[in-house]
């Protein structure tokens, strides 16, 4: 009878001490949160991650739709907010004299300016707004027509970047050319996203998956166990299947796509998407769609890079994306085919 009891008091302490790692691992489960928000970059944007408590998740999407808000209205070339000066107000005053923008205004024109520009060989260009606001103008019209070739040739001679003058000593804007205006819509969203994720991270947020209109980052690793967290790159051909392939994306990665499917219009038959090459002045044929899988802070960068490889030829944009080493690109062509570069990382879609 004695020597039973060593035996059942081991059975009690292991039970016990399985009961605990139970409760243990329950008390520290998370919940996983889905908010979406409507009114950032014209787009949808769905962040879903996990928190301990709807109150711990609600005050983290309050900050960070505060940033991504900041950003948005910073951005806007078609609005004017009071208590800041954003592109808008630059775009209207900068010909006449030298605006004086706030100091993260100033740092981005400048990494337009300084970085991307050169990284990309001058195909995501700030300073080409002249040419954009005329596909603008026709996509947003009742009845969208191509502009007329003459207004492109015309515009198009006033996309000089060199224009742009800066003054990092009084954070000063001027246009040399009085024609030009920037249009920062190829780089904006994901630069908005890359630094509001940051900041997001550094207020304790860590463990979330940002989607704010395609440009997908990743914050930390699902929780409770269930790994990285998966995104797709969305077929360009149809709606069948969704996606054509998985990309998993380590904290602090992005995918980001660039395609001729998301905004476009038709005319004659013809599809005319908003990605202009700016080599021609109309929207790029090159591929269908161009997907950049970015390392970890590198939202910005692989937003910019999307763009100029979508308006590039795939042999000069493999070129361009040599000198930005880290990051991958996916193309994708009318005919089905796709071509990746070396380092790509997705699966397709079985």
């Amino acid at each position: 009878m004695s020597s039973r009891l060593p035996r059942i008091g081991l059975a009690l302490a292991a039970a016990l001490l399985v009961a605990a790692i139970v409760i243990t691992s329950a008390l520290h489960r998370r919940t996983l949160y889905t908010t979406t928000w409507f009114d950032l970059f014209d787009t949808v944007s769905v962040v879903k991650g996990y928190a301990r408590s709807q109150a711990e998740w609600d005050k983290q999407m309050e900050a960070l739709h505060a940033d991504l808000l900041h950003y948005h209205q910073l951005f806007d070339i078609y609005n004017h907010y009071d208590g800041m000066v954003n592109l808008y107000d630059v775009n209207a005053g900068a010909a006449a004299a030298p605006v004086a923008v706030e100091d993260d205004l100033y740092a981005f024109l400048d990494w337009c300016d300084n970085t991307i520009y050169p990284e990309t060989d001058g195909a995501t260009n700030i300073a080409a707004g002249a040419v954009l606001s005329l596909w603008h103008g026709a996509r947003e019209s009742d009845n969208p027509v191509p502009p007329e070739d003459t207004l492109i040739q015309q515009a198009l001679d006033h996309i000089d970047i060199a224009n742009l003058q800066l003054d990092a000593d009084t954070h000063t804007v001027y246009f040399a050319d009085a024609a030009m205006s920037l249009d920062v819509g190829a780089v904006g969203k994901g630069y908005a996203v890359e630094k509001a994720a940051e900041a997001a991270q550094a207020r304790g947020l860590d463990s979330a998956l940002l989607n704010i209109g395609g440009n997908l980052r990743a914050i930390g690793e699902k929780a409770n166990g269930e790994g990285t967290w998966t995104v797709g790159v969305e077929n360009p051909w149809g709606s069948d299947p969704a996606y054509v392939q998985t990309v998993t994306l380590p904290d602090g990665y992005s995918l980001i796509v660039s395609g001729d499917y998301q905004r476009y219009f038709e005319y004659e038959g013809v599809r005319y998407s908003h990605l202009i090459d700016l080599t021609t002045g109309y929207p790029a044929r090159y591929c269908n769609s161009v997907a950049i899988l970015s390392p970890a802070g590198g939202g910005g960068t692989g937003d910019a890079l999307s763009t100029a490889l979508f308006c590039l030829p795939e042999d000069a944009g493999r070129t361009v994306l040599t000198g930005v080493p880290g990051y991958e690109a996916l193309w994708l062509y009318p005919d089905g085919s796709s071509a990746q570069s070396d380092g790509w990382t997705g699966q397709p879609v079985s």
